[in-house]
């Protein structure tokens, strides 16, 4: 078990404890359930769930699941340790439920929240936090918990995917004078990525996301495990561009399973776009172009069904555009809510918001 509870008390005939791997198969299913519930079709993967349960992603993740006297899952929480200062928390409570019972649920969760935010935040000597977590555009009972608990509706984020021809696409796209896309170099073209091209990455990501909403730096090491804990993780789908020789702009995708689509029909594995950046002084050069071209190639090549990304609502740069103009559509949208976490005796944020 993870810290004692020091907020509201479980409800009655309930028990809690830290998930083993007897309970993924319930973890999916319930994750499952509310997907289809808050979204309309389901999406959870069962080894996504087990790397951050269990695999890869267990360390930087702290978890608790909520069964019901008949040994039921009901609830899950989860805080991931993303990066100093950010704790990225996530309630399932299952949708099947009264909604009194889910409502109690509900609080009892978000109060073990603060317990394992805080515990996030000794580990790493913090005194405070920002506890980031999420919603569905159309799912309001989650939006209700989340306002109850504290938390304010930041952002939304259109979730978008594109699909792909395997003929059609499969075009090498046309790159402007002084602009090069290649992947990341590997030692004999098939051991681990050669450093200098990893941090390149890292550093051009970095320095692009810099002015972008809610940017948080990573250390290279944080960077390169985290995206190597997702199962779709593959290091043919790092890519680096440079413009006149220097590294300006980078995209790395992952392997996106597929599964049943909204319309409730099977769908073929997809390419996710999990980061695509350009350096500012390269901006104008073509380059976010020719990486968006350089990944629908590949899974063309692939005979991958979509190229699927995520893009600010209010972006700066205007990204949105980009990427309908290119055929990408907004399939449904996310919400971010915020909320800034202290440990006891600290001061509270600037915006008044406290723990």
């Amino acid at each position: 078990m993870t810290s004692a509870p020091a907020g509201p008390p479980l409800p009655p005939g309930h028990r809690a404890a830290s998930p083993e791997v007897d309970d993924l198969d319930d973890l999916v299913r319930l994750l499952r359930r509310h997907e289809r519930e808050a979204r309309g079709w389901p999406g959870a993967d069962s080894d996504a769930v087990a790397a951050e349960v269990t695999g890869r992603g267990a360390s930087t993740h702290l978890h608790e699941t909520v069964r019901d006297a008949d040994g039921v899952l009901r609830a899950w929480v989860s805080c991931h340790d993303r990066a100093a200062g950010r704790v990225l928390v996530g309630v399932t409570v299952d949708p099947d439920l009264p909604e009194a019972q889910g409502d109690a649920l509900a609080t009892y969760c978000f109060g073990r929240v603060e317990d394992l935010g805080r515990e996030v935040m000794a580990r790493r000597g913090l005194r405070s936090a920002q506890l980031d977590s999420g919603a569905f555009a159309d799912d309001p009972r989650q939006q209700r918990w989340l306002t109850e608990a504290g938390y304010a509706n930041v952002r939304e984020w259109w979730q978008m995917t594109r699909p792909v021809d395997r003929q059609a696409d499969a075009e090498p796209p046309a790159l402007r004078p002084g602009v090069e896309i290649r992947r990341v170099r590997r030692d004999d073209g098939v051991g681990m990525p050669l450093e200098e091209d990893l941090r390149a990455v890292h550093l051009v990501l970095e320095q692009s996301f810099a002015d972008h909403f809610n940017s948080y730096r990573e250390t290279f090491e944080e960077f390169v495990s985290r995206l190597r804990e997702d199962p779709g993780h593959r290091w043919d789908h790092w890519w680096l561009a440079t413009v006149d020789g220097e590294p300006a702009g980078a995209l790395v995708g992952t392997v996106q399973r597929g599964g049943v689509g909204a319309d409730g029909l099977a769908t073929p594995d997809g390419t996710y776009v999990e980061y695509i950046g350009v350096h500012r002084r390269a901006r104008g050069r073509g380059v976010a172009k020719g990486l968006l071209r350089t990944v629908i190639v590949d899974a063309a090549v692939r005979g991958r069904g979509s190229v699927g990304l995520e893009v600010d609502a209010d972006s700066p740069t205007g990204a949105d555009g980009l990427y309908r103009s290119m055929g990408w559509q907004t399939r449904y949208v996310t919400q971010s809510w915020h909320r800034t976490l202290h440990l006891a005796g600290s001061l509270p944020a600037p915006d008044g918001t406290s723990g």
